[in-house]
């Protein structure tokens, strides 16, 4: 369920603006994004995990806050980041 460190790893780097960049709000989202889809899967095959279920809805209201807050900050980014990650909002 949860996202491994190759991943992460990759993530990081396509998301990142720098090389030592791994806590702005783009990598964050896209870190959430990820651990997000991941549990999604899982929740398809184990439709009782009542547990897993408020996990998910907690990273989907993480993921949202960072969202609004780039959002607020600077549109263009907002906008980019988004469409990379196929969200529809």
């Amino acid at each position: 369920m949860s996202i491994t460190a190759e991943r992460k790893a990759e993530v990081i780097k396509e998301f990142s603006k720098g090389p030592n960049d791994t806590g702005s709000p783009e990598v964050q989202v896209a870190i959430l994004s990820e651990r997000i889809k991941n549990l999604t899967e899982h929740l398809k095959t184990h439709k009782k995990d009542k547990h897993s279920r408020r996990g998910l809805l907690i990273l989907v209201g993480q993921r949202r806050r960072l969202l609004d807050y780039v959002k607020s900050k600077e549109v263009g980014r907002y906008d980019s980041l988004i469409k990379a990650l196929g969200l529809r909002r």
